[in-house]
């Protein structure tokens, strides 16, 4: 579904001006900034734990077109930690709730909302439209199709994990031919898919909103070509000691993002 969209997205109305008036004042983003994110379209899998504060946050700041893709239902053990729902969302489609819930935060910008899985089929019908992609999926077969569908396409991606009390941030620049992918470090699916699969080992709510607002802070970087990338890094946090490691993610050899 789309929502409606206000015309003429790069002019900087006195409305936006005033909304947007604490980002508009920094000197790396200034008005041609502002105006770059409220014409830039990313598109963000899955709205759930990471999914929430990504939206949250790319809305509020203008990006100019979001799309959500989530075909669950909100289930009451969601609500500790997918900040973009209530309880009297339980039962309830999330990628259409959340769509309307970025609407009501930022009525300016176009919100496309995907109610069905991702697949093979159907990523390039979904995502062809969106220059950056954020991964906020919790199955490593998701991840593994965006990561793929991003290096054919040359699509930024920014890719986020939580288990338990750890996170992880990838940002994978597939312009850049010296940017890794997802199967430089992980090179194959795992043999069991609930691997770091929060339903079975748990996760702390509060990490989603850590690492998905790293994931929303590298959107905004990309975009504006500001600030050091991640890409070519691991961020490791670990939630318990407040530790937060770069570690540096080199193009394995023997990786299919050697052969483009």
């Amino acid at each position: 579904m789309d929502l409606p969209v206000s015309k003429n997205l790069m002019k900087l109305t006195k409305k936006k001006i005033e909304r947007y008036s604490r980002q508009i004042i920094l000197k790396k983003i200034g008005v041609i900034g502002q105006k770059k994110l409220l014409n830039s379209k990313v598109l963000i899998v899955g709205v759930g734990g990471l999914g929430s504060p990504i939206a949250i946050y790319l809305a509020a700041m203008g990006i100019g077109k979001i799309g959500v893709v989530d075909k669950d239902f909100i289930e009451i053990s969601n609500i500790s930690r997918q900040i973009l729902f209530t309880t009297n969302d339980i039962k309830k489609n999330k990628s259409f709730i959340a769509a309307n819930k970025l609407k009501s935060i930022n009525p300016e910008i176009q919100i496309q909302s995907f109610n069905k899985k991702l697949t093979l089929k159907n990523i390039d019908q979904i995502a062809k439209n969106y220059s950056l992609i954020v991964d906020g999926s919790d199955n490593f077969r998701t991840r593994f199709l965006v990561n793929d569908y991003c290096l054919k396409n040359k699509k930024i991606l920014i890719s986020g994990a939580i288990s338990k009390f750890d996170g992880q941030v990838y940002t994978f620049n597939f312009n850049k031919k010296n940017s890794p992918c997802l199967r430089c470090f992980i090179p194959q699916m795992p043999d069991d898919q609930d691997i770091d699969n929060c339903e079975y080992d748990g996760v702390l709510g509060s990490l989603g909103g850590i690492i998905g607002s790293i994931q929303a802070n590298e959107v905004v970087k990309e975009v504006l070509k500001i600030g050091d990338t991640l890409c070519g890094h691991i961020l490791i946090i670990d939630a318990l000691k407040i530790t937060f490691r770069k570690v540096k993610l080199n193009k394995r050899s023997d990786c299919i993002c050697n052969e483009k």
